[in-house]
């Protein structure tokens, strides 16, 4: 049996269902389960069970910071070596996502992985094209976008086809064994997004952008504005524009065009001006 960890959650819960899609035999965990799905909560470590798991797909539970996470992937691991999983496949970060301020408990978990004795795959993922479009700022008045991304462009992802590369991997996992994929998209800019939408893109600087991070954005974590200033400088310095062949090996097919789910995003966020 496959079961997928943080299946309440954007990427868990598409990659249960497209592992659900291709017929295989699959359950979610999650620290509020849904029907049929199993508890698990990775902060108490005594009560995680993965018995009767043959392949665990590891979803990053990065949403804290990086002691947490780290400490959270640990009580899985071994709770994985401990019921006698067999293969783990962790949703890490694109390997050029090292200038990131989340990636060290990525990396960490790699380490993790290759020292636990159990069979692995990482897929490190890129960015995801809902991200980048739900990144930019809209001027009041609905009438342009900013931000701080510069002329940079990101190789986005949709969180669809990151899905369903995990569940290719998690279906058929000795094929994938101890490899590690690349999974990043076409690159595509600020530019190209405000473009699509129809409106004027203003670029604004880092320092301006972490003010506004810091002064005007109610309900961010401490670890947050830190966070997406290094996605910011990182876009805004050409390291996360490269491609690589991966994913679309993986799926078959070409990527899905992360442009229009940025658009998509974006647009979803446009204030409503009352005429």
């Amino acid at each position: 049996m496959i079961l997928v960890t943080g299946a309440n959650g954007g990427l868990g819960s598409a990659t249960l269902a497209a592992l659900r899609t291709g017929g295989a035999t699959a359950t979610g965990g999650s620290r509020t389960p849904g029907e049929g799905m199993r508890r698990l909560d990775f902060d108490d470590p005594a009560g995680i069970d993965l018995t009767g798991v043959t392949t665990l797909v590891l979803v990053s539970a990065g949403y804290a910071e990086d002691d947490q996470v780290v400490a959270r992937h640990t009580a899985a691991v071994d709770a994985a070596v401990r019921d006698g999983v067999r293969h783990v496949v962790y949703t890490s970060l694109a390997g050029a996502g090292d200038h990131l301020g989340f990636a060290l408990a990525h990396r960490a978990t790699e380490r993790l992985l290759r020292a636990s004795g159990l069979p692995w795959t990482i897929l490190r993922n890129g960015l995801y094209a809902e991200l980048f479009g739900g990144l930019l700022m809209w001027s009041a008045d609905g009438a342009g976008v900013e931000s701080a991304f510069g002329d940079g462009a990101l190789a986005a992802v949709t969180r669809a086809d990151l899905a369903e590369a995990a569940a290719v991997v998690a279906a058929d996992p000795a094929r994938h064994a101890g490899r590690v994929h690349e999974l990043v998209g076409t690159p595509i800019t600020a530019a190209d997004v405000a473009g699509r939408l129809g409106v004027p893109h203003r670029g604004i600087g880092l320092g301006e952008y972490r003010r506004r991070l810091l002064d005007e954005t109610p309900g961010l974590l401490p670890f947050q504005p830190p966070m997406l200033a290094s996605i910011a400088t990182a876009v805004r310095h050409g390291f996360l524009d490269g491609t690589h062949p991966d994913l679309a090996e993986l799926l078959g097919r070409p990527s899905e065009d992360p442009l229009e789910t940025a658009v998509a995003a974006a647009s979803a966020a446009r204030p409503r001006v009352a005429a």
